[in-house]
């Protein structure tokens, strides 16, 4: 049994008003297989995973992790509810 590794790239593409062909243009793979990369069906290479974080501008475990990623806002909103 495989490890789960845990994905941000749907998250970071969404951010930047990137669309799948448009990163998979930029990485020189097929659209498809950053989709089977976003829904878990498939996990990159170290020197794809690599190429992906160095697209975004941000570290690979930014990107991968084998831990679940905290929720992003949730410690946020709740300290700004607090302070208002």
């Amino acid at each position: 049994m495989s490890e789960a590794i845990y994905k941000r790239i749907a998250m970071l593409r969404a951010e930047r008003g990137i669309s799948r062909r448009q990163l998979a243009d930029a990485l020189g793979v097929h659209y498809q297989s950053i989709g089977y990369l976003e829904r878990g069906e498939f996990s990159p290479s170290l020197h794809l995973a690599l190429r992906i974080a160095e697209y975004f501008e941000v570290t690979v475990e930014v990107v991968f992790s084998t831990e679940p990623f905290p929720r992003i806002g949730g410690a946020a909103a709740s300290g700004e509810a607090r302070s208002a």
